[in-house]
């Protein structure tokens, strides 16, 4: 059964992954008469949708009381100003992500974009390194060097490019490059700087995703 909920929860990652991916770039490049959706209120919007889901887990985890809620949210929030100030660093380096990926899905194609983003994975493990004290092994650290090579081939010219150069220009190809790539160095950022509070502390991850 576990075996089963593992592969499941595998399939429905991978399905959730490239349906987000393909979804946002369609909207950024469909052509269509008006004006384009800002990337801004897209984040917010997501975000909104977050704290709710979160409030909704919290809620659960009180036994369903409206009361314990409300206690749980005013004690651990409210009265610890000071813990939810610590979070203002990833939540801001989260917002400038979130709107980067915006940017560099309007200026890439869906498989550049999901390839050159998976850096984010050699990013977060420099940062676990340097700021966790965590410790790669040799067939890891080969693992991610191979990661960088294949990326790094992805982005290699090729004559197909020139075919697409009438839906894609360079500069909006760089943009889009940049905008990834300081995507992939804040998420490592982030994201190892919240496990590091994470551990830290002893408030569950929904009461910390709320106060993010």
């Amino acid at each position: 059964m576990s075996a089963n909920l593992k592969y499941l929860s595998l399939g429905i990652l991978v399905f959730q992954t490239t349906s987000l991916v393909l979804t946002m770039r369609y909207s950024r490049t469909l052509k269509e008469e008006g004006p384009r959706y800002l990337s801004s209120t897209a984040v917010v919007v997501a975000e909104f949708l977050k704290i709710m889901a979160c409030i909704f887990l919290v809620y659960k985890d009180s036994k369903c009381s409206v009361r314990a809620l409300n206690r749980v949210l005013h004690d651990e929030i409210l009265n610890k100003p000071m813990e939810t100030l610590k979070l203002a660093i990833p939540s801001g380096i989260y917002t400038l992500q979130n709107n980067l990926l915006y940017v560099a899905l309007s200026n890439l194609d869906a498989a550049t974009y999901q390839v050159t983003y998976q850096l984010k994975i050699l990013t977060t493990a420099l940062f676990s390194v340097s700021m966790l004290g965590k410790k790669l092994g040799v067939y890891q650290w080969l693992s991610l060097v191979i990661l960088m090579a294949g990326v790094a081939f992805v982005q290699w010219p090729s004559d197909s490019q020139e075919l697409n150069s009438k839906d894609l220009s360079t500069g909006s190809q760089f943009v889009g490059l940049m905008a990834v790539l300081t995507a992939c160095f804040s998420s490592g950022f982030a994201g190892v700087y919240f496990e590091k509070i994470l551990k830290e502390t002893k408030q569950s991850v929904w009461i910390r995703n709320i106060q993010l």
